[in-house]
């Protein structure tokens, strides 16, 4: 007759230790080391430097901000040329004319307005990309989002916008961007 195992987590009665079941343990991503640190050869939870791909996609955010002060250039003289040509008008001037350049002077406004807030956003997520979290993240992918939209509008001139705007998307939300703007901060 056979004795119950006195210890049922052990191996079984009549073999020998060691056989049977793997005695290796799973590396630990927190080390084998009694400080805790680092096993040789695993990769680092956190990027300590940032990747090349958020590096491009901070630039492009400046080289948009860049693009954005040379078109404000351009509307800002239009709007003053509208202004000086509706100021001139002589009194034969139709008043369907009249509010034509009114119109065009009102949307020239809305433009310049929109494009200062571009240039302002492009310049703030751009200088917080080395200290920002995951809100700098998000409001740079809804900045890229609306950067295309709106650069759609004006096709033909605005491809360099739109090919830059999902650029700015891609590197930001891709695994190393997210690792970046994630990262622990002490």
């Amino acid at each position: 007759m056979s004795y119950p195992n006195p210890n049922p987590y052990g191996p079984p009665p009549g073999q020998q230790p060691g056989y049977g079941y793997p005695q290796q343990q799973p590396p630990s991503p927190y080390g084998a080391y009694p400080g805790g640190g680092m096993m040789p050869g695993a990769p680092a939870p956190y990027p300590t430097v940032m990747p090349g791909g958020v590096k491009a996609a901070r630039v492009m955010l400046f080289v948009l901000a860049g693009l954005n002060l040379i078109g404000l250039i351009f509307a800002v003289m239009g709007l003053g040329s509208v202004s000086k040509a509706s100021k001139n008008a002589s009194e034969y001037t139709t008043s369907d004319a009249m509010t034509a350049m009114n119109v065009g002077k009102g949307l020239l406004i809305a433009v310049i307005v929109v494009i200062v807030l571009f240039i302002g956003a492009a310049i703030m997520l751009g200088a917080q990309f080395g200290n920002g979290g995951s809100g700098v993240r998000v409001g740079t992918i809804i900045f890229g989002v609306a950067n295309t939209l709106v650069s759609l509008l004006s096709f033909p001139f605005g491809l360099v916008h739109t090919v830059l705007g999902i650029l700015i998307i891609v590197f930001v939300s891709k695994d190393d961007g997210t690792a970046w703007f994630n990262r622990p901060r002490y």
